[in-house]
């Protein structure tokens, strides 16, 4: 039995997986604001708290969290950005004690929300069978994860895969994270909606199936953006998938239509043509069963 922990900016979730992926018992808490990193963590401990009362509790052997980031699993450590209370938060060491209060002194390991999803759909959804691929998440943000020859591969720091930040536009747009022309910078669903004049993604997609031309012109840039990071990242490591998911991936053909239209430019050599392009099967209970997926890989207790 793992214990799934899942931290974003709206809600810290929890849940008892089973080792078939199956979510037995879960919790869930809003994300607190205008306090500080304890009083988050405090969110955090109750959902332990809420798991501790079920009788699956007992066969808790591992723990997982999956984390919004920056994330530093080498130290344990969480500073998402939309947790302005965590910075260098030592969320691991704190969630280990909590786990201890509650009579289950288990090994916890961290990975950033990316990897969480990519070893839930390597585990159970649209990259079940690959031995090599990327999966991301193309919402407020943009994130990902890597499978390498049939492995979850999160690197040292649990970023491993970050797509969102590789640059695309040498000269392009200023990104949050100090570079230019990132990925996330064109492809997010912030991004597309303020090329677009609209006030989210939700509302682009809905002007672009209406005919927009300046809602499709911003999906058609997203999906140049996306298709050049993809290409980039297959052609260093020769992955045979790329999993989208994520609310910008809900607009379907809008955004897959010129990912893969572009996708044809810039994976223009041979042994990263044959590429596949797929939406995630996973929902919302994603980050919840990679969580546990990580844990149970990693730590292999």
């Amino acid at each position: 039995m793992t214990l799934a922990l899942d931290i974003g900016g709206t809600k810290i979730a929890g849940a008892l997986v089973r080792g078939d992926g199956k979510l037995l018992v879960s919790a869930r808490r809003a994300t607190p604001r205008g306090t500080d990193g304890d009083g988050v963590m405090a969110a955090l401990e109750e959902v332990v708290g809420e798991l501790a009362q079920a009788p699956e509790w007992a066969g808790v052997r591992r723990c997982g969290i999956g984390s919004a980031g920056p994330i530093d699993a080498s130290r344990g450590t969480v500073s998402p950005v939309n947790i302005g209370a965590w910075r260098g938060y030592p969320v691991v060491e704190r969630t280990e004690k909590a786990l201890a209060r509650h009579g289950a002194p288990v090994p916890t390991v961290l990975v950033g929300d990316g990897v969480a999803m990519t070893a839930a759909e390597h585990w159970l959804g649209a990259a079940r069978g690959h031995r090599n691929a990327l999966c991301m998440v193309v919402s407020t943000g943009v994130g990902g994860g890597l499978v390498l020859d049939g492995r979850l591969h999160p690197g040292p720091t649990g970023n491993a895969g970050h797509i969102g930040h590789i640059s695309v536009e040498l000269d392009g747009e200023l990104c949050p994270c100090g570079s230019r022309g990132c990925v996330e910078i064109i492809a997010s669903g912030t991004s597309i909606a303020r090329h677009a004049g609209l006030a989210d993604a939700a509302a682009a997609a809905e002007a672009a199936r209406a005919g927009d031309p300046a809602a499709l012109a911003a999906f058609d840039r997203a999906g140049k953006a996306l298709a050049a990071g993809i290409a980039g990242t297959a052609t260093l490591v020769e992955i045979d998938i790329c999993v989208i998911g994520g609310g910008v991936a809900a607009a379907g053909d809008l955004l897959f239509g010129p990912l893969r239209r572009h996708l044809k430019t810039y994976a223009a050599l041979s042994f990263v043509g044959h590429l596949e392009i797929t939406a995630a099967a996973l929902g919302t209970e994603a980050g919840l069963v990679g969580a546990a997926a990580a844990a149970g890989q990693l730590l292999e207790v």
